[in-house]
């Protein structure tokens, strides 16, 4: 059986992820800041389907936690197979509006820990000459929309050039780009979302199944949704300028209320 580590396990995506591999018989290690919440997701993974839940309790904006997660995917005798790089959170409020600590919180979270975290992961697998790493972003990668689109732009570039690095080795790397999905993200941050039309949504487990199969293919990048991939493709095509301002009015409709 293998084993996969994934960030932010207990709710939203990185809970789905957990559920499809749980389901599909790997073990895991759940990594999120609740205890509480980690031990009741790993007691039911376990008794639902049998494998083997370790918990990892860790804060990912605090370089103790980067370092504790980092040290369990560099564990040779208890080998990590696939990272599922999950954590992040958004703040509310634009550019100016957030405090600079909230900003660089983001930074640490989406930057600074999928690249330790990744590193030391990919290490480990190219030792074996196996493995694979996902990094969630977001569609908000390739749109111009402030700190966290930037963060996310940066998760692409930097698996997408590092998979590149990489190719040949047996380890794979992934970013998978969603769009606004059902979880508790946008609550957390104090987002409205009732004004979001029905079709932008996303289903965390069909996300979850569309990224592993795109990973098992070879891709390096992951748009899990035919909707999300045509209005992609449109933003390939206009030009920044007038892309900067739609994207600007689509935050104020339905970014922050």
């Amino acid at each position: 059986m293998t084993t996969a580590l994934i960030t932010g396990s207990t709710a939203g995506i990185g809970a789905a992820f957990a559920r499809r591999l749980a389901a599909d018989g790997h073990n895991l290690v759940l990594v999120a800041r609740d205890t509480k919440r980690l031990a009741e997701q790993a007691t039911e993974l376990h008794d639902r389907h049998g494998i083997e839940a370790e918990v990892l309790s860790a804060d990912l904006a605090e370089d103790t936690g980067i370092d504790a997660v980092g040290a369990r995917l560099a564990d040779r005798k208890n080998p990590v197979d696939l990272l599922i790089n999950n954590a992040g959170f958004g703040n509310k409020g634009r550019y100016l509006d957030v405090s600079m600590a909230d900003e660089l919180k983001m930074l640490k979270v989406h930057c600074e820990a999928v690249l330790r975290l990744t590193s030391a992961a990919a290490e480990a697998m190219r030792e074996r000459g196996r493995g694979g790493v996902i990094n969630v972003a977001s569609v908000a990668a390739f749109v111009p929309r402030g700190t966290y689109g930037a963060s996310k732009a940066w998760v692409v570039q930097f698996t997408q050039g590092a998979a590149r690095d990489l190719a040949g080795s047996g380890v794979r790397l992934m970013a998978v780009a969603p769009g606004f999905v059902r979880t508790e993200f946008h609550e957390r941050a104090g987002m409205g979302t009732d004004n979001i039309p029905g079709w932008m949504w996303l289903d965390a487990d069909k996300l979850a199944a569309a990224a592993l199969a795109d990973l098992a293919r070879g891709k390096t990048l992951s748009i899990p949704d035919p909707r999300y991939k045509v209005l992609m493709g449109v933003a390939k095509v206009v030009p920044r300028g007038m892309l900067g301002g739609i994207t600007s009015k689509t935050g104020r409709k339905y970014g922050p209320q």
